[in-house]
């Protein structure tokens, strides 16, 4: 069977995506492998999306699944491995062996935390090493816990462990941290929370679970040691990759997907939205936004191709 619309991944931008298909009367197919809301499920608390008042990432992408549920949206769950473009459309492969076509794609499949890759990261990851406080900082009740990274994500984690660890260093590379001011103002304000200017970590020590972690200045060479019982990384995005998908899309250097105003990649009916496009700004709303744009140009896409009956509907 092949659809008119798939959509790889179930995020803010996939599932936006799928509700503007689904309110267009698009024969639309929604492919997730985890849970729906992508990353915000890894956010403690979302505050700053329009209209809604402060909610947990969790319940949020709940709440997003229902509705684009209930708008028709199909969801399956199923691990994508690989995507092609042939003359009739697209052919999405998964592990199950199970095979997709579609008339036109949206690739939403996000993007996953950064590993710096230093000592003792990988060997202790799951065992004190996490890239999710939401997940992992109850396991910390009353212990010492690092932080690493200066961004939004970084400093708003380390305002969320406070809640139960007895101290959390947040290691940052630079001597002024990247995140929005009233962030800033929390963390610096917060007596739990000791940062570490112009440091960056070594090391993550630790035989069993983490016992430390060894850190370096960057002005003068010299290095200590923190004795952690954590270390939480937020230090960037990847984007999430697929097989065969470098020949139907431009990427820039770190591997986001170049995309014009329209959503558009270079193949004809593919669009990206959310987390993988190039795009300077990472958040829900943005990440909704290019999922409308996403779904809105895919049923002009559809339609100029005389490929499907879609009457012309104002999406908004």
């Amino acid at each position: 069977m092949r659809r008119d619309l798939i959509i790889l991944g179930g995020g803010p931008a996939g599932l936006t995506a799928g509700m503007y298909a689904s309110r267009a009367r698009i024969d639309t197919l929604l492919l997730e492998k985890g849970l729906s809301g992508g990353q915000i499920n890894n956010t403690a608390m979302v505050e700053n999306y329009p209209g809604v008042e402060p909610i947990s990432g969790a319940e949020l992408g709940a709440l997003m699944e229902k509705q684009a549920l209930n708008f028709g949206v199909n969801i399956e769950r199923v691990h994508v491995k690989a995507v092609f473009h042939g003359s009739e459309g697209f052919e999405v492969a998964t592990d199950s062996e199970a095979r997709y076509y579609s008339r036109t794609l949206i690739l939403a499949q996000g993007a996953s935390p950064v590993k710096l890759g230093i000592p003792g990261e990988e060997r202790l990851g799951g065992i004190g090493v996490s890239y999710c406080a939401v997940c992992d900082g109850p396991f910390f009740h009353d212990q010492d816990i690092a932080v690493v990274g200066g961004g939004d994500s970084a400093v708003e984690e380390s305002v969320y462990l406070t809640r139960f660890a007895k101290s959390v260093h947040l290691i940052h590379r630079r001597d002024e941290l990247r995140a929005v001011k009233e962030l800033q103002e929390i963390a610096i304000n917060e007596p739990r929370i000791h940062i570490h200017w112009s440091t960056v970590p070594v090391e993550v020590l630790g035989t069993t679970g983490v016992e430390g972690l060894k850190i370096r200045s960057v002005k003068d060479g010299s290095e200590d040691v923190l004795p952690v019982y954590g270390v939480f990384f937020y230090v960037g995005l990847l984007p999430n990759p697929l097989e065969g998908l470098n020949a139907l899309v431009h990427t820039d250097d770190r591997g986001f997907i170049i995309t014009d105003a329209n959503m558009a990649c270079i193949t004809p009916g593919l669009f990206a939205a959310g987390d993988v496009r190039a795009k300077t700004l990472r958040q829900i709303s943005t990440a909704v936004g290019d999922g409308a744009a996403a779904a809105y140009s895919a049923q002009q896409f559809l339609e100029k191709q005389c490929l499907t009956a879609v009457p012309r509907t104002a999406t908004q």
